[in-house]
């Protein structure tokens, strides 16, 4: 009997102790320490969507510059408004995604939630690395119009189930909602004039 107690005893002295590295940061003025795994996760998110647009700008090369001599609509913007909001809105998006993906579901009706607008997110993401090489490059101009169409519902989905767990997440999509209404006007009457 003794040694059976004695067993027990070694075993829970033995308890592992997990120890997660930390990064410092300053959040209004104090530092504080957070997980750099948390960090990473973070950093990745947001710089996905930057990545995405880099790649498909690189893929369409010098069709994208051909673009300005094509006839443009009214309220076209010039040519170099087009990276800065891009990349204002991939920042934003990244963002919003991480926010998504942050959220700690209560409930399995949650969790689905979470899940289905993680999918969305990318699947609507690959939709806009596409389209760019779609509409530049291969100069599928209609086709591209039915492809940011369908992105634009994807878009609108993601905002309306965002708003049911993660409103901030919502409200960072938005302007990209609007900029992707924009360029659907442009993108039809790109390729009715041209």
């Amino acid at each position: 009997m003794p040694q059976k107690s004695a067993k027990k005893s070694t075993k829970s002295k033995t308890k592992r102790t997990h120890v997660e590295a930390t990064m410092t940061v300053k959040v209004n003025g104090e530092s504080v320490a957070h997980p750099a795994r948390k960090f990473l996760i973070a950093a990745c998110f947001i710089l996905l969507p930057l990545v995405v647009g880099l790649i498909s700008s690189a893929l369409t090369g010098d069709a994208m510059m051909s673009f300005g001599k094509l006839k443009q609509p009214p309220l076209a913007p010039p040519a170099w408004l087009f990276p800065v909001a891009w990349t204002i809105l991939y920042l934003l998006m990244g963002v919003a995604s991480y926010l998504i993906y942050s959220i700690k579901p209560q409930t399995p009706s949650a969790k689905h939630l979470k899940t289905a607008e993680l999918v969305i997110y990318f699947v609507q993401l690959a939709f806009n690395f596409f389209w760019t090489i779609f509409f530049f490059k291969l100069e599928l101009r209609f086709f591209a119009f039915g492809w940011l169409i369908t992105m634009w519902f994807m878009i609108l989905t993601l905002i309306i189930m965002a708003f049911k767990n993660c409103k901030a997440a919502a409200w960072y999509l938005l302007p990209y909602l609007l900029w992707c209404t924009f360029a659907s006007y442009l993108n039809i009457m790109v390729a009715i004039l041209n």
